[in-house]
């Protein structure tokens, strides 16, 4: 009996032990300092809860995550939970990578609390969903009110040739520029409102399957921003800039206009005093209409996780109301939680301005075909390559809008032959 009691003993603390070797990973890729405490601070709730779970937060530079984390990928050091950007999903969903989390939702209290088109955008591949948006990402345009009255522009721009004329003033003041350019990283939302502005429509592909960007609007709205660049109306290195480059830029002053998200709020708010910029709805085209992007990310469960219970309960906590306002509060993403519309955080002046923008008849939220699989490598290498070549006259707008055309040309056309 006492054998038997010792052997019992020791299984309890064997299994103990196991219990307190749990180490999930997660890994976190549109990284800056901020969103990494707010991550770990959040984590730290759900360790708290689950007593002997471990949770070690992987961040990815957002420039270089891309390839690293494809990488991380093919050597086989799969995370259990990842932070999933929009254009990734279709790439890891139909390659088997991630979990479905419907037999999740289908169980969870706030599944009923989530916008409807969170649920949707999650869906977004073979109408299942293999991640659950945490929030969405609406570009509009910030201003500098200080800059603009110096250079003598009396209001923020309305339409493209007013944005063209408020740069032109603002650049002619030493040191200083009309536009915040993201020539780098992430660089593609810009090219593509400005792009589809002028085109007067945000209709990526034909009928055929084949692409619009090589048409005359699209190649048009190209040129305007290769051209804004060539005539010195955004600063000369800001063909590397990507986002901690443009935010930077816009609040030492370097520049004064940025098209950005809410998740700009961060950086801007804390060096800025709130009378010293505004936020307004993205310049018209020609068509008396504007197509600001909107993006979404989320967190997704990896297939090969050994602890998708526990994994779940990690994004429960990441997703929940509690943790989801705390997350998009310093994040700057628009929430996924109906109830998050009653905060007073998002009442504050500092939200008017794409409030104004999604009530703006005339400013059509633009999705990208994040459905294509070959649309990551696209936005993330791509579009970078191409574009910098453009900025800097070793191709013309043209011939990169011809490369852009292919490429989406053959995405979309074998999209179409698998439905």
């Amino acid at each position: 009996m006492k054998k038997l009691l010792i052997a019992a003993f020791a299984t309890v603390l064997m299994s103990g032990a196991a219990l307190a070797d749990t180490t999930l990973k997660l890994v976190e890729v549109i990284t800056s300092p901020e969103r990494t405490e707010t991550l770990k601070s959040i984590v730290s709730k759900f360790e708290a809860a689950n007593p002997g779970t471990k949770v070690e937060v992987i961040s990815l530079p957002w420039g270089e995550a891309f390839q690293k984390f494809a990488t991380m990928v093919s050597a086989g050091e799969i995370p259990d939970v990842m932070e999933m950007p929009d254009t990734w999903l279709s790439l890891y969903a139909n390659n088997g990578l991630l979990e479905s989390l419907e037999p999740y939702l289908a169980k969870w209290e706030h599944t009923s609390g989530l916008t409807d088109r969170a649920l949707e955008l999650g869906r977004d591949v073979n109408n299942t969903a293999y991640m659950l948006p945490y929030g969405f990402y609406l570009r509009a345009m910030f201003y500098n009110k200080k800059l603009f009255q110096e250079a003598g522009v009396a209001e923020p721009p309305k339409t493209m040739d007013e944005f063209v004329a408020a740069s032109e003033k603002v650049s002619k003041l030493p040191g200083k520029y009309g536009y915040c350019l993201r020539g780098g990283p992430g660089g593609l939302n810009g090219w593509i409102m400005f792009g589809a502005t002028m085109a007067g429509s945000n209709k990526f592909f034909n009928e055929d399957g084949t692409s619009t960007m090589n048409s005359e609007g699209w190649v048009k709205g190209l040129t305007w921003v290769v051209d804004l660049y060539k005539k010195g109306l955004a600063p000369k290195d800001s063909v590397n800039w990507g986002f901690n480059e443009i935010v930077a830029g816009f609040y030492t002053g370097t520049c004064a206009m940025l098209d950005q998200d809410p998740d700009a709020l961060i950086a801007i708010a804390e060096r800025m005093k709130p009378e010293d910029y505004g936020v307004t709805t993205m310049p018209k085209g020609p068509s008396g209409k504007t197509f600001p992007t909107i993006g979404y990310a989320g967190w997704s469960m990896m297939a090969a996780s050994q602890n998708k219970d526990l994994s779940w309960k990690l994004i429960e906590t990441l997703e929940g109301p509690e943790g989801n306002i705390e997350w998009n509060k310093r994040t700057g993403a628009l929430p996924v939680h109906k109830s998050a519309e009653k905060d007073p955080f998002y009442a504050s002046e500092q939200f008017k301005g794409w409030f104004a923008e999604l009530e703006d008849k005339d400013a059509v939220p633009t999705v990208m075909p994040t459905y294509l699989e070959e649309f990551a490598f696209f936005k993330d290498s791509m579009v970078i390559k191409t574009s910098q070549q453009a900025l800097l006259g070793d191709i013309t707008p043209e011939e990169m809008a011809n490369q852009w055309a292919d490429y989406l040309t053959k995405a979309q056309q074998k999209y179409l032959a698998k439905k």
